[in-house]
Order: structure tokens, then sequence, then C-alpha cells
């Protein structure tokens, strides 16, 4: 069996509030002002290949004013992923013991991806291959990033077990022949794992 990670809230934690902590008195306000200018459709859009540059000038023009905050967000997006999920990172080693072939298709814009392989440089060396969404312009739960990942690492999709925070990606690897694990905790992907003899 093929398995296949999601990146973020799966192996690393994301909070994207973090990278704007000089601009906001506490983390709920942060969260607020991310709320107020749909910061997680932009960041779908960065993505899905969106350069920053150009994200940038899409939120002004949807939000005129109030989304200056946001010109620091390439500085400050190490901050977003400062801590590895550690139950997860344990699950993978005992899965790497065991010679399973690892994967990982990641829904991560192009430009701060390389921030996440310097802040957590095994990112780049434990799979045999990442699907970076921003680099192929293709995202998840659509079928075209799983299909673009089979057929690159010339996989059978009932070869796979997808792993995913997010229950529509989880329904899009189904989709397309995967097997399939909602991740909630590292706990419940053990006993996952546990069941179908992996671990």
């Amino acid at each position: 069996m093929n398995i296949v990670f999601d990146i973020g809230d799966v192996l690393i934690a994301w909070q994207p509030e973090r990278a704007f902590a000089r601009h906001f008195p506490d983390e709920a306000a942060a969260r607020a002002w991310l709320r107020s200018i749909d910061f997680f459709a932009w960041n779908y859009e960065f993505d899905r290949g969106r350069s920053f540059l150009e994200a940038l000038a899409a939120a002004e023009a949807a939000h005129p004013g109030r989304t200056g905050p946001l010109e620091g967000y390439l500085a400050g997006f190490p901050e977003t992923i400062r801590a590895p999920i550690a139950g997860t990172w344990a699950l993978v080693d005992r899965l790497q013991a065991r010679g399973l072939p690892l994967y990982a298709i990641t829904n991560f814009a192009a430009e701060t991806w390389p921030k996440a392989l310097a802040l957590h440089p095994r990112l780049g060396t434990v799979f045999r291959d990442v699907v970076v969404s921003g680099h192929e312009r293709l995202v998840k739960p659509h079928a075209a990033i799983f299909e673009l990942f089979l057929s690159r690492n010339r996989l059978a999709a009932e070869d796979c077990l997808f792993i995913d925070d997010n229950p529509a990606n989880v329904e899009g690897a189904r989709a397309v022949g995967m097997a399939a694990h909602h991740f909630t905790t590292p706990a419940a992907l053990a006993a996952e794992l546990e069941r179908r003899g992996l671990i």
C-alpha cells in the first residue's frame, strides 16, 4: 500500500493568524480580520498558482483599504507553520520502518513551499514524491491533482491510502478510487493504520 499524506494540519499545524502578529493585539482579532477579508478563499487561489503580487491585487480589489497586513504574509509565513504534529511524524517513522512507500499531495503556494522546506527539511526527504498545488496549478479536491499524482508515479488508485484533514479532499481522493482517511488526530490515524495492518 502507498501512503499519501496531506501536509498542513496533518504533519505541520497551520495557524495563518500568526503571520500578522504585529498588526493585531491578539490572535482572536487577527482571525476576525482574516474572516472579514475571506482569507481562506484568497489563500486557496494562492495555492492554485496565483502569484503573491496578483493575490495582493485581487484582495485589495475585493476589500479596498482593508488588506494592508497581507503584504507581510510571505515574510511572516514561517511563523504560521512552526509546530510539527509530533504524533503524525511518529506514525511516518513507523510506516517508513516497514518500508511502505510514502508520498504527499498538498495545497501549498509555490512561493511558500520553499519556506516550509527550510523550516521542516524532512518534508523534502521522507516522500518519494510531493505534488505541490502551486507548482501544478491544480488543487484538491479536484480530480485532476489526484490523477496527476497517480500518473506521475505510475500508481493504481486502489493501491493508495490518502490522509487529509479536509473532508472535501478525502471525498475527492475517493472519487478517483483511492482509499482515504479523514485525519482528526494522530491516535485516530494510528487506529486506522493498525486496522489496515500497515503498522
